[in-house]
């Protein structure tokens, strides 16, 4: 299936333009406005859900039941971020009147909120054709944020980004058509992204590709902020207590979380920690090889990751317990094993990440050993730690740990899935994102596109209506401390 061809600079300057000429009007929207433009989208996007999972599993060879899901996750997300932009707390509206006795000396009068950073540009994953892409959270959450958005379609699926496109153009009204652009092209978002008036990025893909793109961003005359979800090995840790008690368990269920999809997700967990004298892998290669073979995303995928096996397999510290099958695009799980204490310096095998149902299974000799070397572990998007309710001691250390090392932390559960909440967490230290303070999934995600603006000693007439006295927009406000709809009296200049 061949897609539309790559976007040409005459065409990206004019869609750059368009863009730049919505910023102000659209920026311009109330809470409500907005928020009823993201509802139409989703609307659009589950109308044509049908048409729009046929064209994803012909390009990303997924299967229909996760597309759909995919789907409904995505819409589900656009929605929440509606909710969001409706309520009008991600403007943070504070207002001080001012204040004749303030104990510094007089205060002027002062208020802040934040608005849209301008126009964004989002690079679109290859692993969620639906929730990362055209009309994932990035563009979603930048949309309610008020920015026009640009996004770089992925090449592994571009008929399927057209016509998702297609379908968002189509909700859109008339006046806002131009909010939306799509692009096609490795050099044509490389332009993008170094034009002045595109003024933040987002991307969610390999650690390489990302790293590339950030420092683009950041060489720029203007820096403008990045914010790219990269590379995760999603280290998993077992306690003794686990072992002895619930072995077939926790087997069956890390077996199906780094196989599933296969193994295509940023939260695919790569590392396994156990202590050692067990018979875990013993148990574990029985389940591995009952795990059938399921085509990857494209030849691209696929051959990075046999290229990644081989490089593993080569590796003098690491035994290969178990090499899945290949045949065409079709992979089956992956399997190796090593132990702290024959690493030596061959540490950095343990950063490696897998795009694919691959894992590496490593022993430990102590708690004491395996608090050193997971001291020296690569951040991750996740880390997990599986123990007893009697084995506090062990966790707690660990846990700590983590905590620098992850943007979330599990108990006794599995990374891959993601819950679309207020409370999600997606995004670590690097190299797992290039901005930890932000999440890439949840409402929260619009906070990346917004920036805050003082405002001291205004006219009524010439503030943003989130700050004019009378709350023409009904928002929520933080006024002399007190969360408030009310009104604003002025008290002096």
């Amino acid at each position: 299936m061949t897609g539309p061809e790559a976007t040409t600079a005459a065409d990206l300057e004019e869609k750059l333009a368009l863009m730049e000429g919505t910023r102000s009007s659209f920026g311009g929207l109330s809470p409500k406005e907005r928020a009823a433009v993201l509802d139409t989208i989703a609307d659009a996007l589950d109308s044509a859900g049908s048409g729009l999972v046929g064209l994803a599993m012909a390009e990303s060879h997924l299967p229909e039941s996760r597309l759909s899901s995919e789907l409904a996750r995505a819409t589900f997300q656009v929605r929440q971020l509606a909710e969001r932009a409706r309520s009008g707390e991600q403007l943070v509206a504070t207002i001080e009147p001012a204040d004749d006795r303030f104990a510094l000396g007089p205060r002027p009068d002062l208020r802040s909120v934040r608005v849209p950073v301008g126009c964004v540009l989002v690079f679109a994953a290859s692993n969620f054709p639906f929730a990362f892409s055209v009309l994932g959270g990035d563009t979603a959450s930048a949309l309610a944020a008020g920015c026009p958005v640009m996004v770089k379609a992925h090449p592994g699926h571009p008929a399927l980004s057209a016509a998702t496109f297609e379908v968002a153009l189509g909700a859109l009204p008339t006046e806002l058509r131009e909010v939306l652009q799509i692009v096609f092209g490795v050099e044509c978002g490389t332009a993008a992204l170094l034009d002045h008036r595109i003024r933040a990025g987002a991307f969610t893909g390999s650690t390489e590709g990302g790293r590339a793109l950030f420092d683009l961003a950041a060489s720029r005359p203007d820096p403008i902020p990045f914010y790219g979800e990269l590379g995760s090995v999603n280290p998993v840790i077992v306690s003794p207590g686990v072992v002895r008690e619930r072995a077939t368990a926790l087997i069956e269920g890390y077996v199906n979380s780094f196989s599933l999809g296969v193994g295509q997700f940023c939260t695919n967990p790569g590392l396994l920690f156990v202590p050692a004298g067990h018979q875990i892998l013993e148990k574990m290669v029985d389940v591995v090889r009952a795990v059938e073979a399921a085509p990857m995303l494209g030849d691209w995928v696929a051959e990075r990751f046999d290229e990644h096996l081989d490089r593993l397999a080569q590796r003098g510290t690491v035994r290969a317990v178990h090499r899945g099958t290949a045949s065409g695009l079709e992979r089956s799980p992956s399997l190796f094993a090593t132990s702290l204490s024959t690493i030596g310096d061959d540490f950095d095998l343990l950063n490696l990440e897998c795009f694919g149902p691959s894992s590496l299974v490593i022993e430990y000799e102590s708690s004491t050993q395996l608090l050193a070397f997971a001291d020296r572990l690569a951040p991750s998007l996740t880390a997990t730690v599986h123990a007893l309710n009697d084995e506090h001691d062990f966790v707690r250390p660990l846990v700590e740990l983590m905590v620098e090392k992850a943007g979330r932390v599990l108990m006794n559960g599995w990374p891959t899935g993601v819950a679309v909440s207020p409370a999600m967490q997606h995004g670590g230290p690097y190299p797992s994102s290039t901005a930890s303070l932000y999440s890439s999934v949840g409402g929260n995600a619009i906070d990346r596109f917004l920036r805050p603006v003082s405002f001291q000693n205004f006219d009524d007439d010439l503030l943003p209506p989130a700050l004019q006295d009378a709350n023409p927009w009904g928002i929520a406000r933080v006024v002399s401390g007190r969360r408030t709809t009310d009104s604003v009296e002025r008290r002096g200049s």
